[in-house]
């Protein structure tokens, strides 16, 4: 009975060994998986625009107090876009003091692809 844990411990550790051999990740995805980094960051955008921006600009981003950020991608590029998160203006208040700069730089990514 106490031998019964090897057969079961040798299956693992090849099942480990094969994982890693065929181009597996730290993650443990395959090498030829999507990337999480995409999609990850574009959810941290959206929870980023939940907690700073959406009761001004709206759920939708139709628009409320804010402007409409619907179509923002088509009419601002990603240079005006980040300035206009660093800097505020036009009763936007400045978030460089309130969101860290790879926020802004992911929020900036999400609404230039608003098109």
């Amino acid at each position: 009975m106490k031998q019964a844990w090897v057969p079961l411990a040798i299956g693992l550790l090849l099942l480990a060994g094969i994982t890693t051999a065929c181009g597996g990740d730290k993650s443990g995805a395959p090498a030829n998986a999507p990337s999480k980094t995409a999609a990850g960051e574009a959810s941290n955008a959206a929870a980023i625009y939940k907690a700073n921006c959406i009761s001004c600009h709206g759920a939708d981003l139709s628009g409320k107090v804010g402007p409409n950020l619907q179509k923002t991608g088509a009419k601002l590029s990603q240079e005006q876009i980040t300035a206009k998160i660093q800097n505020g203006g036009g009763g936007m208040p400045s978030y460089k003091n309130t969101l860290k700069e790879p926020e802004i730089q992911a929020l900036t990514e999400w609404l230039s692809a608003k098109k």
